[in-house]
């Protein structure tokens, strides 16, 4: 059984433990209004270089912040997290970003994302959003999953976070 709850400060750094082995076939691509699949092949045998290191003062400030962090735990090893941004963005300040969203290699396909996922949209809901923010990875799987959740392009491009990853597709998820 995997159980989600809160995770502390001093659980962040297991965040990079977490198995993000993945085969990637093919990447969405946002061209002309359009989504484009183009077969392009990865086999990523974790975090990308350099990243935990780049990242974790992100996830600290949003931390800091109050940033909303769940932790799915098998046992006592971190197999998942969500983390939600408690800054409010978009010209109306009615979005809040889902920062990240991973689940380990061996527990994919059995529904963990998924409720990562509406852990964190009813918590938007709670605090009066309408709308929840994804930065996504354009790997065909990740884009795939947000889509079969609800999940649109989004209407307004956040300018900061398009800056930070370009390469991301940026959709929105809206909060009924």
């Amino acid at each position: 059984m995997i159980e989600i709850r809160n995770l502390t400060k001093n659980e962040l750094p297991d965040i990079w433990r977490i198995d993000r082995r993945e085969v990637i076939d093919n990447i969405y691509y946002f061209r002309e209004g359009k989504f484009v699949l183009e077969a392009e092949h990865y086999n990523m045998q974790g975090w990308p270089p350099g990243e935990p290191e780049h990242y974790a003062p992100f996830l600290q400030d949003c931390f800091e912040r109050g940033g909303f962090f769940w932790g799915a735990f098998k046992g006592e090893t971190l197999v998942g997290v969500a983390v939600l941004e408690s800054k409010f963005i978009g010209s109306q300040k009615d979005t809040l970003q889902l920062k990240y969203l991973h689940v380990s290699h061996n527990v994919r396909k059995q529904g963990l994302g998924r409720r990562l996922f509406f852990t964190a949209a009813e918590q938007v809901k709670g605090m009066g959003a309408t709308k929840m923010y994804i930065s996504a990875t354009p790997s065909e799987n990740t884009v795939n999953f947000y889509q079969y959740l609800g999940c649109v392009l989004t209407e307004e491009v956040d300018a900061e976070l398009f800056e930070l990853e370009p390469e991301d597709i940026h959709l929105e998820y809206r909060i009924l």
